[in-house]
């Protein structure tokens, strides 16, 4: 039973993206269209966490899982969740893909969520949207659970975060701002997983890389990172810092 019990932990810390390394890529072509890029890596956690599992834990069935594996986002959603999406959202996910590489021996578990969005208002449509149509998917977590009588890896939460953010989309800007209402109803819903995860010196870093086709006018946010041609931004901080001051999320770039 206490084996059972430490599994089942494990695996539901794994349902909370702010256990991962966060990384968004925007790469904006002068056409107008953007391929952006979510992966969310979980190799630290595996790691710290595997480090604190005995040896006949990590010999479960569960743990010697391997996936890699990419597939069409709305084929991973459920038939329940696709008869309630309407026609842009269906457009949005099959516009999508999902990868997913997991071998928890190797501390591997890496999501990443692929769009294409082929102008500045599928784009703006994408971001409002995705993290809406997953929370609402029940059966996603089957794309990258361990196995059918495992909690596996909660597969609705990967993009839970994007929720609290509200955007700003045209050919010549990008803006982000964090809502700080939204914001706190998500700390309220991952205290636990927040606190247990800095007990275990977890450091939660989030980056948001920008490539533009053209040199950027202007940007907001003092700690964003201007390249040397002005073609890419960055933005590099953590969950801590964000959780002290969630402005430093917000991006307001002219280009």
């Amino acid at each position: 039973m206490k084996k059972i019990r430490i599994l089942l932990g494990f695996l539901v810390l794994f349902s909370f993206s702010s256990c991962v390394d966060i990384e968004e890529h925007y790469d904006f072509k002068a056409d107008g269209s953007c391929n952006v890029v979510y992966t969310f890596d979980m190799g630290k956690a595996v790691s710290v966490l595997m480090n604190l599992m005995s040896d006949s834990v990590r010999a479960t069935p569960q743990f010697a899982i391997k996936k890699d594996t990419s597939l069409n986002f709305y084929s991973a959603l459920p038939d329940s969740t696709q008869l309630k999406m309407n026609l842009d959202d269906i457009n949005m996910a099959k516009s999508s893909t999902l990868d997913v590489k997991m071998d928890l021996q190797k501390s591997v578990m890496k999501v990443s969520i692929n769009h294409f969005s082929k102008n500045t208002a599928d784009l703006q449509y994408y971001l409002q949207h995705i993290s809406k149509i997953s929370m609402s998917s029940k059966q996603l977590n089957s794309v990258t659970k361990g196995s059918s009588s495992s909690k596996g890896f909660d597969g609705q939460e990967i993009v839970a975060g994007q929720d609290y953010y509200s955007y700003d989309i045209t050919p010549h800007r990008f803006y982000r701002i964090i809502d700080k209402v939204k914001f706190n109803v998500f700390l309220k819903k991952t205290k636990s997983t927040l606190a247990m995860a800095k007990a275990m010196l977890i450091d939660m870093p989030y980056k948001v890389v920008l490539n533009f086709s053209k040199p950027v006018k202007k940007v907001s946010n003092s700690k964003a990172i201007v390249s040397a041609d002005r073609k890419r931004v960055t933005l590099i901080t953590n969950m801590d810092a964000v959780i002290k001051d969630p402005s430093v999320m917000n991006l307001k770039i002219d280009f």
